[in-house]
């Protein structure tokens, strides 16, 4: 299924719109892939995150989905329920982070 999904994206991103709005929102996608990858190092749930930072599971899921931009202060909650410390790295414009 994985290597399905793999090559369903490859195609859709041929199409030079479609590239571009992924483009456009890939920081909001690397954001929720670190909190997913914080959240299951630390062997949590949604919920359980949502309980240690005083908030409802669905606002975590909104986060990891990427649907939201949360705010500094949320993403260090995240940290903090999560065991982890948050910190921003600034890259210069066009420059590839993998």
């Amino acid at each position: 299924m994985r290597s399905k999904l793999r090559d369903l994206k490859k195609v859709l991103l041929q199409d030079p719109e479609t590239r571009a709005e992924y483009d456009a929102r890939a920081s909001e996608y690397e954001l929720a892939g670190t909190l997913i990858a914080a959240r299951k190092t630390a062997g949590l749930t949604q919920q359980q995150v949502a309980e240690r930072m005083g908030t409802k599971q669905a606002a975590v899921a909104r986060m990891e989905s990427g649907a939201q931009k949360p705010s500094f202060k949320s993403i260090e909650r995240y940290a903090k329920a999560t065991g982890h410390k948050a910190h921003i790295t600034l890259t210069p414009a066009g420059h590839d982070n993998a």
